[in-house]
């Protein structure tokens, strides 16, 4: 049955078609589509909580400007259902997030509505500020330019850097602070803090309030209303509020807050501000999860909830009973174990705490975790400065994220030999998130570094035991990466013991060929091994667990016996794990077949985790399949 529409939905294809609705109807198209996206996210997962809290800002931005004309960047993605739903992809909005469906985040090559690619956050205004000074160059000055940013993003250093620009730019540029106080989890630091501030002022709104029906109630600004602005904004801003008007230091016209889940008003107010040239920022503020009792009151177990009840909210169960745990689950209860024998381990991660399962260490142990926010750099040299005052930080960044803090791993890390342990959670393909969000690079641009030990574990027990050797002393960098998901240990929960570092393992001893594998994905060769044996074809197994360094004695082992070899891994061929393979045999004057299997060198769409495996050709059957192919070549 297909999902809800509603009588002024369904008229609704283009933005061009909701211009055709009165203001006053705009409320019921806003609690349509807030419909619409229930039905399908509870059947079909995604980010919810986020897209609910800004239909109105969507569909007032579509009513107010000229799409694709105007350019309307959105930061993240996260809140952008809405914004898909009203340029062109209603009738596919159910293939959201799915194997060759519609992204779940906006992406340039979708659609013309969507002015720029994002998934990672806090790119919108730097993207905003490119695109109107371009405009500015080639004289296109009706053209108007939208950042629509969350206050969570706003923590990420390059925002901060955007503002800083555009300041002094004097382009044609809106950013819209959407404001919800949450990203996945709560956000933290002196900007929420700021924030808040602004919107529980009493003393401030009330003279908001008074300035707004003194300009007419949203009217068009005139002089007088310009002037009293002008005259009255700056100085009772910085007297009734805490401190000075962080914005308007950046040289931006503020306005607001204001409530951003009044879609007329909202309307109202953008067609005034459009009049005003130059740099502005509105400050709205949202509720994330808005119009579903759940999601509003649980909102980060509601920020990607997966399968619920369309009409109670309640979540479907995962029959997980008697399953393997997922890998956060495991690194989240192991360090706590490490931590209470440890004194001086810490945790940090920017703003991934539930993700990743930092927030059970967070719970037992507040004064020894860190949220830093949406700042990856910073937690990068934020960790090193710890570790150069003999505490051991374990820095938990999403692999993707982690491209992010680069320069501070090389730079602040690894050239001084601190003991930092980076744990890469979703290292590799993480499924529907899509391109934006696989791990796909870490293990290339993290091998290449000198002083870092790279590992990946093909089972919890392995996450446990490289989790234990990270923290012994005399231990430099450490990276851990593992994937997003299940491992393949019901009983997970053995007893720690330090792994020698750089050294693999045999798993099955075989004629035929040699496969080898990092990390999780060594899963499948074993399944393949077994498969390959009862068609009379016989492959060894080596697990390399360290990709730096790297197991000079087992490749040695393999290359003295092998022709045929099978590499496999859930991360780039470029310049990964295979890579270093073929680099030692050409070092060591070894030859012999090699076929890689892993990421191929474009980005991969949404999925599932197995579908896209498949399409990359390394789970069971394509490793079977390699095999198969490098024996009869």
């Amino acid at each position: 049955m297909p999902p809800f529409t509603g009588p002024l939905l369904t008229q609704i294809n283009l933005p061009e078609d909701l211009k055709k609705i009165r203001l006053e109807d705009l409320p019921q198209v806003c609690d349509e589509i807030r419909r619409f996206i229930i039905e399908v996210m509870s059947e079909n997962p995604g980010h919810l909580g986020a897209s609910l809290g800004a239909v109105e800002l969507a569909v007032a931005l579509q009513y107010v400007y000229n799409a694709p004309f105007d350019k309307i960047i959105w930061d993240v993605g996260h809140q952008a259902y809405a914004h898909k739903i009203l340029t062109g992809r209603k009738e596919r909005f159910e293939t959201i997030r799915t194997y060759k469906g519609i992204s779940g985040f906006p992406k340039m090559s979708e659609s013309p509505y969507d002015a720029f690619g994002v998934g990672h956050s806090s790119t919108s205004i730097s993207a905003a500020l490119g695109m109107a000074v371009a405009a500015k160059l080639s004289g296109q000055t009706e053209r108007h330019h939208v950042a629509i940013i969350g206050d969570g993003a706003m923590t990420g250093g390059m925002a901060m850097e955007a503002l800083n620009n555009a300041g002094v730019s004097n382009a044609n540029l809106m950013v819209i602070l959407n404001d919800n106080q949450i990203a996945i989890d709560k956000n933290v630091g002196a900007i929420k803090d700021y924030l808040a501030d602004i919107v529980t002022s009493r003393t401030y709104n009330k003279f908001r309030d008074k300035v707004w029906l003194m300009m007419g109630g949203g009217t068009k600004y005139g002089q007088n209303s310009r002037a009293i602005v002008k005259q009255l904004g700056n100085a009772l801003k910085t007297t009734l509020l805490k401190s000075g008007n962080l914005f308007e230091a950046f040289n931006f016209r503020y306005f607001g807050p204001v409530d951003g889940n009044d879609v007329i008003r909202l309307v109202k107010l953008l067609r005034d501000m459009n009049d005003i040239k130059g740099p502005k920022l509105l400050h709205i503020h949202t509720v994330k999860g808005k119009g579903f009792e759940k999601a509003e009151k649980d909102q980060t177990v509601y920020h990607a909830p997966g399968v619920f009840d369309k009409n109670t909210g309640a979540i479907r169960e995962d029959k997980c009973h008697g399953l393997a745990p997922k890998y956060q689950t495991v690194f989240g209860r192991t360090i706590i174990e490490l931590a209470e024998s440890n004194p001086k381990i810490v945790g940090i991660t920017p703003a991934m705490s539930t993700g990743c399962s930092l927030n059970l260490m967070m719970a037992k142990m507040p004064d020894r975790t860190f949220d830093v926010g949406i700042a990856e750099q910073h937690a990068v040299t934020f960790s090193a400065g710890m570790a150069a005052s003999g505490y051991i930080p374990f820095c938990n960044i999403y692999s993707t994220f982690m491209q992010r803090g680069y320069d501070q791993i090389i730079h602040d890390v690894a050239l001084q030999k601190l003991h930092v342990v980076f744990c890469l959670d979703r290292g590799g393909l993480v499924g529907e998130d899509g391109a934006t969000h696989h791990g796909a690079y870490d293990l290339a641009y993290l091998r290449c570094i000198p002083n870092m030990i790279v590992s990946s574990p093909m089972n919890e027990e392995e996450l446990r035991n490289m989790m234990y050797t990270s923290q012994l002393e005399g231990m430099g960098p450490f990276a851990i990466r593992y994937p997003k998901g299940r491992g393949v240990m019901p009983r997970w929960k053995t007893e720690m013991v330090q792994m020698e570092i750089g050294k693999g393992r045999m798993i099955r001893d075989g004629r035929d060929a040699a496969i080898i594998t990092l990390g999780h994905v060594g899963n499948y060769a074993v399944e393949a091994c077994a498969a390959l044996e009862k068609t009379g074809r016989s492959a060894a197994h080596y697990d390399l667990r360290f990709l730096k360094p790297l197991d000079a004695v087992l490749l040695h082992e393999i290359f003295g016996k092998f022709k045929k070899i099978v590499t496999v891994e859930d991360g780039s061929v470029m310049g990964g794990m295979g890579s270093a393979v073929l680099e030692f045999m050409a070092d060591y004057g070894y030859a012999a077949r090699v076929s890689r299997l892993g990421i191929p060198d474009h980005f991969i769409e949404q999925g599932s985790v197995a579908e896209l495996h498949h399409e990359c050709g390394f789970d069971t059957q394509g490793i079977i399949r390699a095999i198969t192919d490098i024996l009869i070549s």
